[in-house]
């Protein structure tokens, strides 16, 4: 029996991970969840939860799963990167291969990939490297999302109002929700809108408690450590900027309105001025062919497979690995300064949880 633990730094990395906790139990596994850094409420009553470093030590997994970018290099067991999101140029580099996607940091002995193109670059550069390994599996994510029945364009009732997904992301230099939420108030209070809007958990706390006030009929506020995927079907266009959860509404094959985002291209609507947001919603409900067909050209470049059983192929090539190919590979780089900040970033985060342990 294999042992496996989730390393959780993100509100969002427990949405990643269920989907390989289901296979994990379906085979007669065990999993183990490991929280640093954020809440621990989306812990179910049946998930296993270590709290301390000794537990983990104790626990022994054979393998460590991580939607994020760091993980404690002492944790027993080989290191798995999932990733937090699909491969794009979010924060505007000059090309997507410099994104903070293809950085190499020397925790991970495995990649697990989506697509062709990001496998063939991780498969370049464990070449170069030769300290790590790459499985082409699929995101977990999807998993449910592609499972279910709800792909295409969703069935409104007579005089039902469209329903838009507002997603932001954080960062100052391309979030939109400061700029947005007079309009989208606006909208919502309009009776021609509904609305569901999340925030990214870095956000601002002003700026979110901004949009918990626009609750009402039409809007809907979800917390960030709320799970969005069963939501999303919900929709029928999202609204956003540059966060990474519009590749997944994508997947729904429904479309994308975007405000002055930085990853602009043919598969959404984009809009510079705030006024024009309303418009291009309108546009966007339509549905227009030149749009969807260029929404699911990009799906398919980002995201190889549509079968939802991406968490099957990664602890199929996490046993791979274990069995077949851990022996082959060069021992990581030292890493001294990277691994002592690595070690402070640990206290740090389990000392900012303490009180919330303890309660």
């Amino acid at each position: 029996m294999r042992r496996y633990l989730f390393f959780v730094n993100q509100p969002y990395s427990y949405s990643i991970l269920r989907p390989l906790q289901e296979e994990i139990r379906r085979r007669g596994d065990e999993a183990a969840w490991f929280v640093a850094g954020c809440s621990t409420a989306p812990l179910q009553a049946d998930e296993r939860r270590l709290v301390s470093v000794k537990e983990v030590m104790d626990y022994n997994a054979d393998a460590t799963f991580v939607p994020g970018d760091w993980v404690p290099y002492f944790f027993p067991g080989i290191k798995v990167e999932v990733f937090h999101g699909m491969a794009r140029n979010k924060r505007g580099h000059s090309s997507e291969d410099e994104s903070d996607h293809y950085r190499i940091r020397g925790w991970f002995d495995l990649y697990c990939t989506h697509a062709l193109k990001d496998t063939e670059k991780f498969r370049e550069l464990a070449e170069r490297y030769q300290h790590f390994g790459v499985a082409h599996t699929g995101w977990p994510k999807l998993d449910p999302l592609l499972s279910r029945n709800e792909i295409g364009k969703r069935n409104r009732l007579e005089n039902e109002l469209p329903v838009v997904f507002y997603a932001s992301t954080f960062s100052r230099s391309v979030t939109s929700a400061p700029d947005l939420v007079e309009k989208i108030g606006e909208l919502s209070r309009s009776g021609r809108w509904k609305f569901i809007v999340t925030l990214h958990p870095k956000m601002e706390p002003a700026v979110v408690d901004q949009y918990r006030n626009l609750s009402g009929e039409n809007l809907r506020f979800v917390e960030s450590d709320e799970d969005l995927l069963p939501l999303l079907p919900e929709a029928d266009v999202m609204l956003c900027d540059t966060s990474s959860i519009m590749f997944e509404f994508m997947f729904l094959d429904r479309p994308v309105v975007t405000f002055r985002t930085k990853m602009p291209g043919p598969y959404l609507i984009d809009v510079q001025e705030v006024a024009n947001v309303e418009k291009a919603l309108e546009e966007a409900v339509q549905y227009p062919d030149p749009l969807m067909k260029e929404t699911r050209a990009l799906c398919d470049q980002l995201h190889s497979f549509r079968d939802g059983r991406s968490s099957k192929r990664v602890l199929d090539a996490v046993e791979d690995f274990l069995i077949n190919k851990r022996s082959q590979l060069k021992p990581k780089p030292i890493n001294l300064l990277r691994k002592l900040k690595v070690r402070r970033r640990l206290r740090k985060e389990l000392a900012r949880m303490a009180p919330e342990s303890s309660g």
